[in-house]
């Protein structure tokens, strides 16, 4: 016979362990609820990404789709900018954010657009939808073949606007290629998502995104938030010639994914600059060059040499993807050194202390990719602080 107090040791284990799973599950689910990525739009390249194709909602970035389709529609004389529609019971009984449009008033196909981009309504958004589905739920249909053609895999829609349904998911990857065919395939309509305020009834609304005044050289996207999402943004920037597009998705609040989304463009417009530098010195030694300030620190990682500089700067990205946060206040940097005649590029981390080096390294024994711990010389390293 069990006694009283085996019984009530195994309910008291039982019920640690159910703590544990559910504490385990929810710090999981919080961190997938994070992805990022940045994509080079001339070469297609993806320069950084975080959980990149992790299926999350997309709140109120879903309205680019809504806007890829009335652009198109736009496009083929479907619709024209100064046709009106009508706003149904159903459009204006829709949740915030929204201008608060009337059942039965109406409102011009181009002032829905920059309501879209502006005040992100979800109210015009449905407005839209009836207009080019005939129902919101048949067009949110079209959303997801149209989606399919683009190549967004991972992206369902269920509504127009990015309202909350526990169905409708996309990712960072499919939202950064949806924002490159919205400006390669409609470049006369692209330039409605650098609107920085729109008025509409006496009233005036300002873009969501700050990122047009806040970050210099954007030009577009979109924002988006619901409580299950957090803080999501899409943005274009472009800088001394080459344009980037930059996905973050789960922010903890406007600010901080504002902050955090200006430093991966930061840090993607610096590996572009590492490259142009290397390619400027036509093969001959150069020193090393580094995508950030590092810390004092002597140590670093060597994830390989290679032939090339963009082999070299893939083994960065895929040593990324595999340590996360463990590069907090690293330096990404590429070294080129002469082998046998040949110039090979050295992928390296470097601004570490020696036990952050070792278990890099430790993260990456069950990877494809090479890691060494090495320890930076002076020289090597008066030169990185000075790039």
């Amino acid at each position: 016979m069990v006694s009283w107090m085996s019984y009530s040791f195994v309910r008291i284990a039982a019920l640690a362990l159910a703590v544990a799973v559910f504490v385990t599950v929810a710090a999981e689910a919080a961190q997938a609820k994070y992805a990022s990525i940045v994509i080079d739009v001339e070469t297609g390249e993806v320069l950084y990404s975080r959980n990149a194709d992790t299926r999350n909602y997309p709140a109120s970035l879903t309205k680019m789709m809504t806007l890829y389709l009335t652009f198109s529609a736009l496009q083929t004389g479907s619709l024209r900018l100064d046709e009106t529609l009508k706003v149904s019971r159903r459009a204006a009984g829709q949740a915030p954010s929204k201008l608060g449009l009337a059942a039965g008033s109406s409102i011009s196909v181009e002032n829905a657009i920059l309501a879209l981009v502006t005040k992100s309504a979800n109210d015009v958004a449905t407005v839209l939808a009836e207009a080019l589905g005939g129902t919101e739920w048949e067009f949110a249909g079209i959303m997801t073949k149209k989606a399919r053609v683009l190549g967004m895999a991972n992206t369902t829609f269920q509504n127009a606007s990015g309202l909350p349904n526990r169905k409708q998911l996309s990712s960072a990857r499919d939202m950064g290629n949806l924002a490159i065919a919205l400006m390669q395939h409609f470049p006369n309509y692209y330039h409605y998502f650098s609107v920085t305020e729109f008025r509409f009834n006496g009233k005036t609304y300002r873009n969501h995104n700050n990122l047009l005044a806040d970050y210099p050289g954007t030009d577009g996207l979109k924002t988006g938030y619901i409580a299950a999402s957090g803080f999501n943004v899409a943005v274009s920037v472009t800088r001394e010639g080459h344009r980037l597009i930059g996905v973050v998705f789960g922010g903890k609040s406007a600010k901080s994914r504002d902050e955090h989304m200006a430093t991966l463009l930061d840090k993607s417009f610096a590996r572009l600059d590492e490259r142009r530098l290397y390619a400027e010195s036509d093969g001959v030694e150069v020193k090393l060059v580094a995508t950030s300030m590092p810390t004092g620190y002597p140590w670093g990682i060597q994830i390989g040499a290679y032939g090339t500089v963009a082999a070299a700067t893939r083994a960065l990205d895929l040593a990324e993807r595999h340590l996360s946060t463990s590069l907090t206040g690293a330096a990404s940097a590429l070294m080129p050194i002469e082998a046998d005649g040949k110039t090979l590029i050295r992928a390296r981390y470097l601004g570490l202390n020696e036990h952050a080096a070792k278990a890099a390294c430790d993260r990456l024994s069950g990877s494809e990719l090479p890691c060494a711990v090495i320890r930076v010389p002076d020289n090597e390293r008066a030169e990185t602080t000075r790039s």
